[in-house]
């Protein structure tokens, strides 16, 4: 029995060495993916102030804006949509792109204060979609607006 005993701790594995690269495989994907549902569910704050996920986060919330930004105004051109609700949409769209992308509250922000601060690039934008939403009068194009907004946040830096 002592002679078993001493055989299976000294003698040659009973197990082939893949398993050992096999369970690390499978040991790192598991870290990988908790790491990637961290990442993915931190706030927008937070990821701002990362260097690497900056860039990538940056990328991937511009093209999800712009994408819906876009099905907005189809919707607008099929006649899904009136102007006023289309300038609505676009507006919220946009501000909580802005917010999203820089921080500042843009939702709760008058048109001057956007003009004034960091987002002054959006505020042209930003007023003529007021405009569309809430005067009834307005010459302001909401098809083109759409065009602007998604042109607005594809290359916003």
């Amino acid at each position: 029995m002592q002679d078993d005993l001493l055989r299976f701790v000294s003698g040659p594995t009973p197990y082939s060495p893949w398993w050992l690269w096999i369970g690390l495989g499978v040991l790192t994907v598991v870290i990988a993916w908790y790491l990637a549902v961290l990442v993915w569910t931190l706030p927008s704050s937070q990821l701002r102030r990362l260097p690497v996920v900056r860039s990538v986060h940056a990328r991937v919330l511009r093209r999800r804006y712009a994408r819906t930004v876009r099905t907005i105004g189809e919707h607008y051109r099929a006649g899904a949509l009136p102007p006023a609700t289309a300038g609505a949409q676009l507006s919220r769209t946009l501000r909580s792109f802005l917010h999203q992308a820089t921080g500042t509250r843009a939702q709760y922000m008058h048109v001057d204060d956007i003009a004034a601060g960091d987002l002054a690039k959006a505020a042209p934008l930003v007023s003529a979609l007021n405009d569309a939403q809430f005067n009834t009068e307005s010459t302001v194009d909401v098809g083109q607006a759409g065009l602007r907004a998604e042109e607005l946040i594809r290359t916003w830096t």
